[in-house]
């Protein structure tokens, strides 16, 4: 079953409470002789938030469906070093503008958060909603050094790293970017190679596979042999992408099912990739909760070094022993845990007073279940 469009609202079929009932009384039909429940990884936030938003979750348990978030948050999974170098930065340094996305400025750090730092003289910090913007501010402040502090996956990797390519376009030697940039298939890799966590298929980001498309998940299906659907953020997304992982086992042929071909090319985006293939070279990096990934970051090419703020304003990305304040952000993003699993849960850790990320950013997993959960609030 695929919902139908219609020309005033081509996507309120996606939306509506017949087709989504329709959808979850076929997921228990192929669900119910299997035997066992399933537990599914939904490796992006955004489908996190539906899940919860949409109140799907209890409605998949009924139907012996268990989903399990993952790694799929970029400001979650970003480690601690890389905010306290910028405090470290914009405190000690002058006529310094750090440029970033709102949910990296309260992220919590044994050194604070940028939200509660006090920039040393002339320095300053600046929310940005697009990377366009952190350019911008390069080219209203000549007289700062202008360092963008983005974050994020393949979605927002390349209209990250383009604001350098215009920068030296423009002759802007003032702007820096320090780049936390991660891919998902590497992150995949390692959680399936770790096996500490029983999972029997995947729901794979729609946005993220926009750009990189089918062929970076193969590897799922080929060494692990389990299955895996690409779907988008509508509820009927997110349900057809699970019927089909549950289909395919059944089948016991596990494979890439694209079930937002209206998005997903198979082939991704090449224009993007292009960018990010020549801008950029992985490296091994090191994620909350997963470790040292190898080949799982992103860093600009010796050739763009003139714009990278680790190197050219003596940054220490370096990893380091922090003590434990209790927050299980790291197992929540491994899928180890669930949100509620953390004892600081909805006590100590609240959205106005997070002790992890996981509680700060709009797809951190203990956010959304905060938010969207009954009775999360009470004490």
């Amino acid at each position: 079953m695929r919902p139908k469009t219609s020309s005033r609202d081509p996507l309120a079929h996606w939306r509506s409470a017949n087709t989504i009932k329709v959808l979850l009384k076929t997921i228990a039909e192929e669900t119910k002789n299997l035997g066992k429940p399933l537990r599914l990884m939904e490796i992006c936030g955004t489908h996190t938030m539906t899940l919860h938003r949409s109140g799907l979750k209890p409605w998949l348990q009924e139907a012996g469906i268990e989903m399990v978030s993952g790694p799929g948050c970029p400001v979650c999974i970003t480690p601690d070093f890389y905010h306290e170098a910028i405090i470290d930065l914009v405190t000690s340094g002058e006529n310094i503008l750090v440029a970033t996305f709102g949910d990296m400025t309260r992220v919590p750090t044994r050194k604070g958060s940028l939200q509660t730092t006090v920039p040393a003289s002339g320095s300053q910090i600046k929310i940005v909603y697009s990377p366009e913007e952190a350019l911008e501010l390069a080219r209203q402040n000549f007289d700062k050094r202008v360092i963008f502090f983005g974050a994020g996956f393949e979605t927002t990797i390349p209209s990250i790293v383009y604001t350098v390519k215009k920068a030296s376009q423009q002759n802007l030697e003032a702007f820096f970017l320090l780049a936390a940039l991660w891919l998902i298939p590497p992150a995949i890799e390692a959680i399936l190679s770790s096996g500490e966590v029983a999972i029997d298929g995947f729901i794979y980001p729609g946005h993220v596979s926009a750009v990189i498309g089918e062929r970076a998940y193969a590897f799922v299906a080929e060494k692990y042999h389990l299955p895996g659907a690409i779907a988008g953020f509508e509820p009927a997304d997110i349900l057809l992408g699970i019927m089909s992982v549950v289909r395919q086992i059944k089948q016991g042929k596990p494979r890439v099912a694209n079930e937002y071909r209206r998005v997903v090319k198979a082939e991704g985006n090449p224009q993007a990739l292009a960018l990010m293939a020549e801008m950029l070279e992985p490296f091994d990096a090191d994620w909350r909760g997963l470790g040292t990934i190898p080949a799982s970051g992103l860093r600009l090419k010796p050739e763009w070094a003139d714009f990278e703020a680790s190197k050219n304003l003596n940054l220490a990305l370096k990893p380091q022993k922090t003590l434990s304040s209790g927050c299980r952000c790291g197992e929540v993003l491994k899928g180890l845990v669930g949100p509620r699993d953390c004892p600081l849960f909805g006590q100590a850790c609240v959205p106005d007073s997070p002790r992890g990320p996981c509680m700060v950013s709009y797809e951190g997993a203990c956010l959304i279940e905060y938010k969207y959960s009954a009775g999360a609030k009470k004490k």
